[in-house]
Formats: C-alpha cells, sequence, structure tokens
C-alpha cells in the first residue's frame, strides 16, 4: 500500500531554469527523476515504476520472439576493442574507459557487440546450434560530450540490446524482420506515435539499418518523409538524388575573373557582396579521411553530408580539416578555397554542381574568389554522388511528391551487421558439410529510458502529463478533498483497499492539504483516473471520476463501477 503522505514524491510547482524540453520539465516537476551530475539521473519511486513498466512490455515481447536473456558484464577488456578497431575509431569520441591500481585500462561498455561475439565465438560450434538471439537489458555509458534534454541524451543510460547470430544471410534476413515486428508491437504497447526509418549504421557498421524515430519538437534528430507514398528516412541516410542539367557549349563560357573579397567568407555575404545568389556559387570544403585529404564541392544554397561522404569512400575517420591542413592544400586560408588550380588532391562533386557554368567559388587566395569558373575547363571532378543533405524543397526520391522534415527522438535501431565482428573474432561454425563459416550477425538496440521522455514528449498539456494505462505508474489517484472528515476517510480507505484486493493499482493522496494543492498535483502527475471523494460524496454520496485524457468528468453512486470502468480504460 501506498499513501501520498508517506511516498517520496517531491514536485515542483516552478519549471527548472535548466531543463529545456517538455520531457525533461515534466519528469522532475512530476519528481520522477532527479539530477547528479551532468548526464547522470536518479530514478525516483514513480520514475522506477514507469521504467520498470517499460521493462516488462520490452521483455515480454522479446521473450515471445524466441530471443534469450543474458546479462552481460559492464566493464569490457580493451583488448577486445582493439581486434575490433573500435577503440581506436571511438575512445576519443564516446568511450569511457577505467585505468586500474595495475595499469590495466577497462572500457565501461556503451554497446556489447564485441562481449557477445567473444562469448558465441567461445560456446558454438556446429550449424546445429544456430540460429541464436540473445538479448539483456542494462545500464550504458558514454562519454556524451554535451547531456542534454533530461534522459534523451544522457552519459548513463538503460538499453536493451539483442544480436542476432545466423548461418547465411537468408537467416539474418528472417531474424532482422522478427526483431522489426518486436519493435513495432512493443512501441505501440508503449503508446508510442513512431516512424520507422531508413538510416546510416554508423559506428555499427553493417549495410542495412532502420532507426524508430518518435516526432517531437524537441527531438535533437531529423527524418524527412513522404505522405504520398510512405518513404521515410534520417536526414544523414535521405537520398537528395541528381541535378539535371547540361553545361552549354565551351565557346559559351564566360573568361574566369579574380574579384577582391576582403575578410568575407560566408556564402550569404559573398552572394550579397557580389550580387549573386546563394546557388550561383560552389562550395569548397576540405576533408580529411582515413588520414587522406580529400575536396568536395557542393552548390552554395547546400549543405555536404559527411555521413554519405564517408558511406562513399568507406572512410572509417573522416573530419574537416582544420586551418593548417586547409592551407597547405590550396594555399589559401579558410573560406577562400575553391577547385581552380588545385594539385595533388582528389576532387569529388555533389550532383548539384554538374550542369553548373559560370559560378563563384573561392582562389585559394586570401580576401579573393573567382568568377564565371566552369567545370572541365578550369578543373577536373573525378567523381560525382550524392553528397548533400536533402532539404524541404527536394522532392521525394521514390514517388518524386513533396516531402517534410520532422525533428524526432530515436527510441530505437536494427542493423544488418553481417560479419563484421563474427569475423574478426572469429566466431565461426562448420556448417553442414563440414566447412567453417562466419556467423552472420545483427545487433537491435531499444533505448528504455528515451521511452519515457518520447511518451511524455507526445502526451502532456499545460497540466502535466498524461499516462497511458501502460506506462502509468498507478492506474487511479484517489483523492479525498479532506481526510480528516471520518465519513470521507472511511469511504477513501474502504475503495482502496477493494481496488488494491482486486489486483488494481491505485494511489491514496491522504495528504492534509487544500485540495487545490492534491489538484495540481493530480494533473502534474497524469495519472489515468482520479476519483474525488469531497462535498457531492457529502451531499449526495457521489464520486466524481474525471479522465485525465479527456478531462471527462462521471458522478459515480456506486463504487463497485470502478472496477470495470478501469479494466475497460
Amino acid at each position: 500500500m501506498l499513501r501520498w503522505s508517506k511516498a517520496f514524491i517531491p514536485t515542483l510547482k516552478e519549471e527548472p531554469k535548466e531543463a529545456e524540453a517538455i520531457s525533461h520539465k515534466l519528469m522532475l516537476r512530476a519528481g520522477l527523476i532527479r539530477k547528479l551530475t551532468s548526464g547522470t539521473y536518479s530514478y525516483l519511486p514513480l520514475g522506477w515504476r514507469v521504467l520498470n513498466k517499460v521493462i516488462n512490455i520490452v521483455r515480454e515481447e522479446m521473450n515471445a520472439s524466441g530471443a534469450q536473456e543474458v546479462l552481460l558484464p559492464a566493464m569490457h577488456p580493451k583488448e577486445l576493442w582493439e581486434k575490433t578497431g573500435r577503440y581506436e575509431l571511438l575512445n576519443k569520441d564516446i568511450l569511457v574507459t577505467y585505468t586500474d591500481r595495475n595499469g590495466k585500462e577497462t572500457i565501461f561498455g556503451p554497446t556489447h557487440e564485441e562481449i557477445i561475439t567473444h562469448l558465441v565465438a567461445g560456446e558454438v560450434r556446429s550449424y546445429k546450434q544456430l540460429p541464436q538471439t540473445l538479448y539483456q537489458i542494462q545500464t550504458k555509458f558514454r562519454d556524451e560530450p554535451r547531456p542534454r534534454f533530461g534522459v534523451i541524451r544522457t552519459a548513463e543510460f538503460i538499453m536493451k540490446d539483442a544480436y542476432s547470430f545466423d548461418i547465411d544471410w537468408e537467416g539474418l534476413e528472417q531474424s532482422y524482420k522478427i526483431m522489426y515486428d518486436v519493435y513495432c508491437r512493443i512501441f505501440e504497447r508503449c503508446g508510442l506515435n513512431f516512424i520507422a526509418v531508413e538510416a546510416d549504421p554508423g559506428m555499427m557498421g553493417g549495410n542495412v539499418s532502420h532507426e524508430f524515430m518518435v516526432p517531437a519538437e524537441s527531438g535533437e534528430d531529423e527524418i524527412v518523409v513522404c505522405k504520398s507514398c510512405g518513404y521515410a528516412a534520417s536526414l544523414d541516410k535521405a537520398e537528395a538524388g541528381k541535378t539535371s542539367g547540361l553545361q552549354p557549349p565551351a565557346s559559351n563560357l564566360k573568361p574566369i575573373k579574380e574579384v577582391e573579397t576582403p575578410g568575407i567568407t560566408t556564402v550569404e555575404k559573398v552572394s550579397k557582396l557580389l550580387k549573386v545568389t546563394p546557388r550561383e556559387l560552389v562550395k569548397t570544403i576540405i576533408i580529411v579521411a582515413d588520414g587522406k585529404e580529400v575536396a568536395l564541392l557542393v552548390r552554395g544554397d547546400y549543405e555536404l553530408n559527411l555521413v554519405k561522404i564517408a558511406r562513399f569512400l568507406k572512410a572509417e575517420s573522416l573530419m574537416l580539416a582544420d586551418e593548417g591542413v586547409i592551407e597547405k592544400v590550396t594555399g589559401g586560408p579558410l573560406g577562400f578555397s575553391g577547385p581552380a588550380g588545385l594539385k595533388g588532391i582528389r576532387i569529388l562533386a555533389d550532383y548539384s554542381v554538374q550542369g553548373m557554368v559560370d559560378f563563384v567559388t573561392g582562389a585559394n587566395k586570401k580576401d579573393r574568389h573567382l568568377l564565371n569558373v566552369n567545370l572541365e575547363r578550369d578543373f577536373k571532378v573525378e567523381g560525382f554522388g550524392d553528397f548533400r543533405y536533402i532539404t524541404p524543397q527536394d522532392a521525394c526520391p521514390r514517388c518524386g511528391k513533396v516531402i517534410a522534415i520532422k525533428t524526432a527522438i530515436e527510441v530505437g535501431h536494427v542493423f544488418k551487421l553481417g560479419t563484421k565482428y563474427s569475423g574478426v573474432l572469429k566466431a565461426n561454425f562448420l556448417d553442414a558439410a563440414g566447412k567453417e563459416k562466419p556467423m552472420i550477425m545483427g545487433c537491435y538496440g531499444i533505448g528504455i529510458n528515451r521511452i519515457i521522455a518520447a511518451f511524455i514528449e507526445q502526451n502532456h498539456d499545460k497540466e502535466g502529463i498524461i499516462w497511458n494505462k501502460a506506462l502509468c505508474p498507478f492506474e487511479i489517484l484517489l483523492l479525498p478533498t479532506n481526510f480528516a472528515e471520518p465519513s470521507i476517510k472511511e469511504a477513501a480507505e474502504k475503495i482502496y483497499k477493494q481496488l488494491l484486493g482486486e489486483g488494481i493499482s491505485a494511489f491514496l493522496d491522504d495528504r492534509e492539504v487544500s485540495p487545490g494543492i492534491k489538484f495540481k498535483d493530480a494533473d502534474l502527475l497524469g495519472i489515468p483516473l482520479r476519483l474525488v471523494i469531497g462535498k457531492k460524496f457529502l451531499d449526495k454520496g457521489l464520486f466524481e471520476l474525471k479522465i485525465r485524457r479527456t478531462g471527462e468528468v462521471k458522478d459515480l453512486r456506486d463504487p463497485e463501477a470502478l472496477k470495470k470502468i478501469i479494466l475497460s480504460a
């Protein structure tokens, strides 16, 4: 039995100044969480109840699919991460490490591909032991450079991560489809409005992945959706397509001309000074991919997508060049780079540059730009590709209709890993012919904490949270307006005990505070049903039932009807 007078629910009247997202504000105000340090949170009793409801839904659906739960170590030997190359790749970005008294370095796992693969490699020998799908629900760690939005982006978080092992790609397709469908059921049961989008695998590797996104104003990710055909992709993955157009004959091209642009480096300022539009400029961006400099060209009104470029180059590491590298490669300072005259460097261009004529570029000299630059005549491009972000003005890459770009919260991600980890870590099996082959792997992650935040982002009003039955900390709140009144107290206690005896999660507000405070706190907590025992009960023997989501109020004379209402809610 839990009564508010004895409960640890530190609600807040005012919005916390440090909170940006609605979910962060409401989780703090409703007493679900409290911040310990940057990127780490304590879950208080109500928050823990909600968290366990999410975990139970995830566990039920995973178990029903045939996946088996394990618990893997959170502390990983550095050597395994070195074997896959991810230690060097990620150590400066996300890895949290610990060096013990003997000088041995240990990694606090942000993910468990290396660990699960090592485990399976030591136990599975034959194709007869496959397929296998193993999962865990565990705390993970990231050296998060910018924790924000409460539990949406943290340094410590709870994940459900699963890994499938199959004998061939056909088997992986089946395992992937099973997990994809499981994720849909999980998010549907949680009450999320979500979209599954095509995504880039990123650091996980593999060649196919999907993200499960929850549209929300405070989402830090962006997705592209087409209402006409249903196309959906992450902004990093969405195809921008080719730009049509042909260059005129060489005889019609204007002569190249160098002009002064003192201290002006941005597209906006250069366009204004030279009286041209941004789409008449070509930006030259110098990147460093796996230690080699590459020049990337894109039309002035577009932005380069480094994820697409890394995928095209098959680069494990890719970054923008610093000022020193730019000056070494181009001979000019940052902000004045251009393709004309570049030597000893690979030049690639986005499709948007195809068909452009007499355009503006940097001159590779301080305070200088070039007019009337042209492909082939003034420089050569080694290859064209889709290297930019799609924009709302672009057409859908599938049907050609209008697209929309929305902000969203990623709550799940599924990957086809193939042999990225099994090949390196020798997770092999003997097939029916006795031939040794690497296992074909898939990986499937869910952000447990993020589900709570994402739900609140989509289910709240100006008064507070609006829980559904699946995730609510309690199904009904009993609110006696004056608990000191004997008849009100007696009725509240009787109903409370009856509900608990029938297996219904009820919460009794037995505090001796004003009804106004109780009503405000009730709306803030967002419990689906609220039964008021007050003046109407004293005058007419009526109980007032309020449905939090709709605001509908019903008068009940017989509290026995409550069970039916709760069960049908």
